[in-house]
Parts: C-alpha cells; structure tokens; sequence
C-alpha cells in the first residue's frame, strides 16, 4: 500500500492531508430527480429497486434501477464532530435516508461490460451515485411505476452507502457517509493489507482518524502552522489545521457551491500558502541568479558589423527593443535568464541568431536546443542561408553551424560531437542530443532553448551546466523562446525566474490571414478552392490529426479532449485535469468507470481474447487518416497536382527531402500531420486546410494557420470539422475565426484545458499544484508574488525569527523536494 501511495505523491501525513476532495456530495439535502435537466451532471442517492444483466449483440449491459429518495429532514442531522445528535429512536417512523420513503422517481444506471456486478448489488441498498443525466426513452425501469423514469446515467461512479444500526466506532464512520455534505476524493490506487480498495470510503475514515488523534496530540495545538501570524491576519486568513478539517469535513450550514468552487475562506488560505512558497521559492532563485558569475559580453562595431550581416529586412520597432533587452543582459557579468515571447511570425528566430552573433563575436560557442528533429533541421538551414554569405568582422571566417540530431548515425554523430569539443563549431543546432553527457563544449556562452514548453525543466539545466572544460566556473547566458505565447499566470510560475521580452509587432509584409470554418460535407468546395490557388501558382497544405488508420495515439498529437462536457469527474472541485496522454486519448468515447472498479482481463492460455465489443453509442467518429487521404485525393479530388506526404514516422532525411522539394515549389501540396506545427517557413503557400479541426487545441490550430501568411499574397485558412463538435469545440474554432492574436487565444486555451494540458504539467516542469489553480486563482497568484517579493526583501519586524526561520526550512524541506524550484 505505501508503494501505491508514494507513486500518487503521498509520503507523509501531510501528503495525506493535503489530498483533498476534488468534489463534494450533499447527501444532508439531495436534490429531487425533479430539479435536474438532461444533461446535468447530478448527485443521486436512492435505494436499488432491482437488477439485470442483459445480453446484447455487442456485449452484457448491466442495468440498475435507484428509486430516488426525497430531501432530509432538519431533525435527522447528525454531526459526528459533535459526538452527539438525535438518536434513531427519535425518529420512530424512521423516515428520511435511514429507511427510505416511498419512491416517486426512478433513474436507469447502465454499466456496459461490466458483469461482475450483478453480485455487487441488491434490492434495498442505498446507494449514491454521481453522473450525466440522460433522458431516458422507454420512460420505464426495471421494477419502476410505467412513466416514472426521466432519466439514465451510463456509466455512474457510485458508492453504496452504510447499513443500519451500525455501533460504536462504526456507528461514528457511518455518520461520515450520510447526513452532511461529504467528500468525495481521487481513489488514492492500490490495496490495504487485509484487501480493501483505497476508495473515497476509505480515505474518508482515514482523514477522520488522522484529525482525531492530532486533535488529541500536542502535534494539533497550533504549532505546525506555516504562516507568520501577522501575515494571516493581516490577510484575515485562518489558521492551517482548521483550514485542512474544513474541507475534508465541511462542518453543517457551509454553501456547497462554495465549496465546489473553491471560494471558501479555507480554500483562499491553502491557495495562498502554496503559491506564496511557489513564488518564495522563484524570487530566491532570482536572488542567487544574480550571486552567480556569468560572462559580460562586449558590443562593439564588429558585433553591429556582424549583426548588419544577417537582417534579410528592416527590422521592426520590437525586434530592435527586444534585441537592446537581450544585448542589455549579455553586457552584464551576471548570466542571462530571459524568455523571448512572441506570436507568430514575429521574428523570434532573427533574433536569437542577432544575440548568437553576439556570443561568437566575443570568441564563445552557442547552442540552440528544439524540440523535434524538423524544426532542428529549419533551424539549421535559416542559420546556413543567412550566414551563407556573412564573414565574422572579428575572425575573418565564415560562421560554422552544425547540426546534431538522435537520428544521425554514430560515426555523424562522433564527428559532430569532435567539432563541437575543439570548438570548431561557432553555432551547434540540435535536440536533446546536445543535452548528452558525451557533449562537451570548448567555451559554450549562449544556450537558446526554442519552444521550452516541450523540453523538462532538467533538460535545460544540464545544457546550462557544459560551459566546457578548462574554462572557469561560469554560466552560459540562457534565452528562452517559446512561439506559443504565454499567459501572465504561467510566466509568473513556469518562467518565473526568466525576465520576459515580448515581440508584440508583425515584420513588414506579412498579410492577415482569412479564417473560415466549414462542415465536412463541404470538402468538394474545399478542394475546388485548393486547385483555384494552386492554378494561380501558390501552394497548400492539408493537415490531418493522425497518420494512418483509426488510431489516434500517436505521440506527435495534440488532441482536444472529444468529450470535454463529461470531463467533470476528472477535473474536480480543483480545477485539474492532469495531462492529456495520448494513450489515454483512445477512451476519450467512454465514461470513467464505477468508483472502485476492477478492470477483467480474459486470456486464454498463449493467447489474449480480445475485448469485448463497445456498444455503437460509444464508438468514436472514423478519423481521417493522412496516409489514406494522400492517396485518396492524389487519386480523386486532387488529380493531377502534385502531392507529398509529412508525418512523423517518416525518416528525418525523408522530411528534409520532402520539405526542401515544397519550398522549391516542386510539390503543389503537402498532406501532413502536425509535424509542420512550427519552424516552416514557405512564403507561396497561401492555403492551410485543417481537417477534424475540432480535435485540436487553440496552440496547435493558431501555430498550423502561421504557416501561411509569410509572403504578400492573400492567405486562407480553412477549418473543416467532424460530425460532432462539443460546446468547447465551437468555442475554439469560433475564436480561431474571430481574431488572428495569440495571446488572446493563449488565454482562452489556457481558460479551456488548464496549465497541465496547456503544456503538460511534468514534461514542462510546471509545479503540480495540489490546491491552486493557475487559470481560477489568477489574483490570489498576483497577491502571493507581492508578498513573497515582500517577505524576502525586508519582511515585518513583527514576524519573529522563529517564524522567519520555520518558513525558510520548510521552502528547502518541502518545495526543493517536490520541484527542485531553488536550485535547477
């Protein structure tokens, strides 16, 4: 069990504490069955009336009826904080949720594949239920009055409630269950000694024992407070341990809807307290960034002579505010942090390249770290054309760029890696691969690390650490870029010891770009227009959002979730959803299973049967394929131009191959994934076409759209979706429509989905917040950053060493080891 629990981050019994419920149930006052509406996500609890298994072409369905039981009464409340309320004898009719009423409503509970619980369940229990409330047809239920059920839930978690009569200690754990506003938790995973499963239950009964004995222990008295006092009542904030047993045990009379969004004083407390060590942690790291020694740059007029070099345009007011930041920073003897932002097409890559220059000019290697091997490779080939012709003001020479990617073979590999070591490399481009031990730089100065979001917080630090050997204990300048931009709430965490410079201005000559959405059905009218464009010399591309047949988790994707509307049970009263995996994209169809749900597995002996058939209700829409639509439109719509293929799976000197015959405008159009996302640059392709755009997040569709627009000719962007589109969907592509500003959209996606799958919490190194959220709590983030800046500047006199002290032990203790946040 503790191994189960130490993977789910729970070590201690803080750990414990501090995994609160992600929703809560009323079970003092239940809503009526008639207060709902279909669609609703509701909280039922009844008494099971009846049972059965049935049998369908497509699998065993199990069906459940729950005749829902009437609102308590007032006098049947007991509070087992209390250790007293009335006993059952004085209600002697014994009404109310202890002996159910008479049933007026019914709802339908269909679970499918699911045939092991027809022992679970029998006539008479009271049960508790959680789920999307559909409407249900036959208007009738097993063992239900004819026209009494409105409603179904598939697929419900639910929790059968205790028996009567319970004593004793049992009797106290009972009085958790029902009669008040109970919690409901994340299943915690594994198994007790004796079998049981770590469920909402029993992480119920847990938490109340563990608040019982520090109660009684001299451990509940206060002293593990983790604010300085005047600080909480200055903030007229509670204390911590009352904060804690608040949410885990709303006391009688709290709003629910309070609860359920976060805005109780209690939840206002832990949310500060964990973004104001967030936020201690960043500005310590700030401090000591700037304890450290770093190399200062000189900017003299072989550095302008070189930078002249290179500018292919008239570089715009931002360009030339943003590179006086970066010079600024590389003048200093203290290592340059800073985060380069902008949205599309607003010349970030120029600009890196400008304070490369600077780094070599100065006699220092630059590395430049991307995230996939293609926009490795569009680095490498913008570096060798614009330097093609430039000759270094300071050496004589030319400028020498490498490339080092995973997929070059060793004896490449090696070579590289040797140029790199006796420094005859002035600018090394790659992947992660520069970031391996065998990679050693001769007097590395600049590290440019384009589209951070993808790489680990570790991966940056390890490239920040190989200076090279021989030379003194300094620290390479870091710039930062991102081509997603990036909300102020995770540049105040993810970037939050970064000094931030923003490209808010457009070069000249890029053309604003047409966006309209429109129906599948209307294809043919999407390739007329396709073949219209290409008839007048431009070029196209067409996306699709999987490589091959009907699957969907492949690793290069991007999806939005397909049933974003029924996600509530994964995201909780907190607010998180946790990272999109994309294995985990494949079930987006199904419902989560029951709460405490055994999955079966049949095998037969050398082989594996296979699983059972999904109802039609839950097989998902055929995806569109781009392998197969390649060879449909080469063959069909788009015959007689000519088309190639992109996607991941391809080698990188096939990609290379095939994007280097679209620039020379040897292919009409390319069919693609999202491999072209960012980093390719074709000024004739004037069309992008983005099939099942509803599958995709803002980022993605906003960085596919700025592949066009690049040249002076008029540019469209065509989003065709499937058949369905859920309400997160048409927000999406309504917006895509409505403006071409990625910072708009930025905070829209970052509204949607959450800083996990905005980035993906553990790859991007994003803190996992246990009780804030980045997107909700925006003004409580703001607050903690003041007083974080506060208390290390010059905290309160009021506040007493001790405090001052407890505070700094519990940032190294606690924070340094979940984040690391004071040394990486």
């Amino acid at each position: 069990m503790a191994g189960s629990l130490a993977e789910r981050g729970v070590e201690t019994v803080e750990d414990l504490l501090y995994h609160l419920p992600f929703r809560y149930e009323d079970r003092l006052h239940p809503r009526p069955l008639s207060s709902y509406q279909v669609g609703d996500m509701a909280t039922v609890i009844g008494e099971v009336r009846g049972t059965v298994l049935l049998k369908t072409r497509s699998g065993q369905i199990f069906e459940m009826t729950v005749g829902v039981i009437p609102e308590m009464k007032e006098s049947q409340i007991r509070d087992p904080r209390d250790g007293i309320g009335p006993e059952p004898a004085a209600e002697p009719a014994m009404d109310g949720l202890l002996k159910p009423p008479p049933v007026f409503e019914t709802v339908k509970c269909l679970w499918f594949n699911a045939a092991y619980l027809k022992d679970k369940f029998h006539a008479g229990q009271r049960i508790a239920l959680y789920g999307k409330l559909d409407g249900s047809r036959s208007g009738n239920a097993l063992n239900a009055p004819m026209g009494s059920t409105r409603f179904k839930i598939v697929q419900p978690t639910f929790e059968i409630l205790p028996v009567e009569g319970a004593t004793g200690e049992d009797a106290e754990f009972t009085m958790l269950e029902m009669g008040r506003i109970v919690p409901v938790y994340h299943s915690l995973g594994g198994t007790t000694a004796w079998g049981a499963k770590l469920s909402s239950r029993w992480t119920r009964r847990v938490m109340w024992t563990v608040f019982r004995e520090l109660a009684e222990s001299s451990a509940g008295n206060g002293n593990i407070e983790t604010l300085p006092a005047v600080l909480r009542e200055r903030l007229a904030m509670p204390g911590r341990m009352e904060s804690l047993e608040f949410l885990h045990f709303p006391p009688a009379g709290t709003e629910l809807e309070a609860l359920q969004s976060a805005i109780t004083p209690a939840h206002r407390r832990l949310i500060f307290e964990e973004f104001f060590y967030l936020e201690l942690g960043l500005e310590l790291k700030r401090r000591r960034m700037r304890e450290r020694e770093g190399t200062s740059f000189v900017t003299d007029d072989k550095v302008r002579k070189a930078l002249k070099q290179i500018l292919p345009f008239k570089p715009t007011g931002a360009q030339k505010r943003v590179l006086g930041e970066i010079a600024g920073d590389m003048r200093s003897p203290r290592p340059m942090r800073r985060l380069l932002q902008g949205d599309v097409g607003s010349g970030k890559t120029i600009v890196a390249l400008e304070a490369a220059l600077i780094a070599i000019e100065n006699g220092y290697q630059v590395a430049m770290m991307a995230p996939t091997e293609l926009l490795a490779t569009q680095h490498y080939l913008q570096a060798k054309k614009l330097l093609k012709e430039a000759v270094s003001p300071t050496t004589g020479k030319p400028y020498r760029v490498s490339l080092l990617t995973g997929s070059l073979d060793e004896r490449e590999k090696r070579e590289v890696r040797g140029r790199i070591f006796r420094g005859e490399a002035d600018l090394s481009i790659g992947t992660h691969a520069l970031v391996e031990e065998k990679v050693d730089f001769a007097k590395l100065g600049l590290v440019i690390v384009d589209e951070q979001h993808r790489f680990g917080v570790q991966q940056r630090f390890r490239l920040m650490k190989k200076p090279g050997a021989g030379e003194a204990p300094t620290e390479p300048d870091v710039l930062v870029m991102t081509a997603t931009p990036i909300p102020r709430t995770l540049a105040l965490t993810l970037y939050g010891d970064l000094d931030v410079s923003v490209l808010d201005e457009l070069p000249p000559g890029r053309t604003p770009i047409t966006t309209r959405r429109l129906p599948g059905e209307r294809a043919g009218e999407v390739w007329e227009f396709v073949r219209k464009q290409v008839k007048q010399g431009r070029q196209a591309y067409i996306v699709y959002p999987i490589i091959e047949g009907e699957r969907d988790d492949q690793a290069e994707l991007d999806f939005a979730p397909e049933k974003e509307a029924e996600a509530v049970e994964e995201r909780g009263a907190s607010g998180k959803t946790g990272a999109r995996k994309a294995a985990a994209a494949k079930k987006a169809a199904s419902v989560k299973a029951a709460e405490g749900k055994a999955t079966k597995v049949v095998k037969g002996k050398g082989s594996s049967k296979a699983a059972p058939k999904q109802p039609a209700m839950f097989l998902r829409a055929k995806l569109r394929a781009a392998t197969e639509m390649f060879e449909e439109l080469q063959q069909g719509a788009l015959s007689g131009m000519k088309l190639g293929l992109l996607h991941g799976r391809m080698s990188a000197d096939d990609k290379e191959v095939t994007m280097a015959r679209f620039k020379r405008g040897e292919l009409d159009v390319l069919v693609s994934t999202t491999v072209i996302e960012v980093g390719v640059d074709v000024p004739n392709a004037t069309v992008m076409v983005i099939d099942h755009a509803e599958r995709f997040g803002l980022a993605q569709l906003h960085q596919l759209r700025g592949r066009v627009g690049r040249g002076a000719n008029k540019s469209y962007c065509v989003l065709m979706t499937g058949e369905k589109v859920s309400p997160e969907g048409e927000a999406r592509l309504d917006a895509m429509v409505a403006t071409e500003n990625g910072f708009e959209l930025a905070e829209l996606d970052l509204k949607q989905r959450g800083p996990g799958e905005f980035f993906g919490t553990r790859q991007a190194g994003m803190p996992e917040l246990r009780v804030a959220d980045l997107v909700r709590d925006r003004e409580m983030l703001e607050l903690a950053k003041v007083e974080a800046a506060r208390f290390t500047e010059g905290p309160d006199p009021a506040i007493s060493k001790a405090e001052k002290d407890a505070v700094w032990a519990r940032l190294k203790r606690q924070w340094q080891r979940k984040y690391g946040l004071v040394e990486a």
